[in-house]
């Protein structure tokens, strides 16, 4: 094997994730291969917060529209507008940011092969042998090798490299999102859309566990919807949904679709070389779906990780970053998913769940927490008072439309 290439770090899986860890590591002066199939979009609504925008320096260049609200829509039709005061989100077209975030990584130094990966063998030493596939235009394939020092597993919810080095034995709960981009309607076109507001729609009939969402992307919008459940259409409920929001007359311009996590797993690492992050490692947050900021910051992470592992020998280092991970995002992510197994089970809760989003108090937390990643403690009172209208709702003392 002494004649195949050798890296510091194989990333397998270019989306945000995997793009950032080998941004990441190249600035380090690593030797870095970024391992990405070409081709691939995934579908997602595309809001990334202005967190994401500061700590990883996104230009206004990949920024293709800013939401100033989101309205949610109940099971009966009751629509609550949620204003951010003071912000906005901003809105990505995952074709291009996806690719953008490549074209950086490749900038920082990292080799980048687009390719598809196979698998992992060890030399006679122990070294990793990433495996991959080539595929050209005309239809050939050409096999490659190379050795890496570490990976970086960032393919996505079903990764190749997690069952092969970690075990996929936690059958970990994946919602399947599909969405359509469309062509956004002309101003004043469309009196049910805005440029500058998500839609979100918590109606069983387009999603029996999840929701679905319309998200402007400037001259483009993502339709989408989600589902855990097996043998319903999301085909059908986009199809539904558009019609609802008089989108069935705008022009398709791609379908995406693709399951998402919405539970971190347990271990991230194979106690040696090996480490995942974003979808593989199960870092999506659920109730909402939202995986770019956490895709991004487990890339980072993870890099982190190898570049201490590299130095140091110590392979615990992969360990104790995803222990500092959950330590600052652990505790939302059980709080979503807390949220959304009690308020996505029904019509009847769905209808509670967004009347509750009328609270303003509701409202200004959730804006803060979302924009800043962080749970939000400067109100204690406005908490409890939230939470003993969350109980009430639940527990039906509450009326849906009080």
């Amino acid at each position: 094997m002494s004649d195949l290439e050798v890296f510091d770090c194989v990333v397998v899986g270019g989306g945000p994730a995997g793009a950032t860890a080998a941004h990441d590591l190249a600035l380090q002066g690593r030797k870095v291969m970024l391992l990405d199939k070409a081709g691939r979009i995934k579908p997602c609504g595309g809001a990334i917060p202005p967190r994401l925008i500061r700590d990883f320096d996104i230009p206004d260049s990949q920024i293709v529209a800013r939401a100033q609200s989101a309205r949610m829509i109940s099971p009966a039709g009751e629509e609550v507008d949620m204003p951010i005061n003071g912000g906005c989100v901003g809105m990505v077209d995952r074709e291009h940011f996806d690719e953008w975030l490549r074209v950086r990584a490749a900038s920082a130094g990292a080799v980048r092969i687009k390719a598809n990966f196979e698998k992992i063998s060890r030399a006679a030493d122990g070294t990793a042998i990433v495996e991959y596939t080539e595929k050209h235009a005309d239809g050939s394939r050409t096999p490659g090798k190379v050795l890496a020092r570490t990976i970086i597993g960032a393919d996505g919810a079903r990764s190749k490299v997690g069952q092969q080095e970690i075990g996929d034995g936690e059958h970990l709960p994946c919602v399947f999102a599909y969405h359509e981009i469309i062509s956004s309607p002309a101003a004043n076109e469309n009196q049910k859309f805005e440029g500058d507001r998500c839609d979100i729609y918590y109606q069983g009939q387009l999603s029996p566990d999840f929701y679905a969402w319309i998200f402007p992307h400037g001259e483009t919008t993502s339709v989408g919807v989600g589902s855990a459940q097996k043998g319903f259409s999301l085909r059908g409920a986009v199809a539904e949904l558009r019609g609802e929001a008089d989108l069935d007359g705008q022009q398709t311009i791609r379908e995406e679709g693709a399951p998402i996590p919405l539970k971190p797993r347990k271990k991230w690492d194979n106690g040696k070389d090996v480490m995942l992050a974003g979808d593989a490692a199960g870092c999506v947050a659920p109730a909402s779906g939202e995986g770019i900021y956490y895709a991004m910051l487990g890339g980072r992470v993870a890099a982190e990780a190898m570049q201490e592992l590299l130095e140091t020998g110590d392979a615990k280092a992969m360990a104790r970053a995803r222990k500092r991970y959950m330590r600052e995002h652990g505790k939302v992510f059980f709080i979503l998913g807390m949220m959304q197994h009690f308020w996505y089970r029904n019509d009847k809760r769905r209808e509670r769940f967004v009347n509750i989003c009328r609270d303003k108090d509701v409202q200004h937390l959730t804006w803060e927490a979302y924009m800043n990643k962080r749970l939000v403690r400067s109100n204690p009172l406005a908490h409890v008072r939230i939470f003993l209208l969350d109980m009430a709702h639940l527990l039906g003392i509450k009326s849906a439309r009080s």
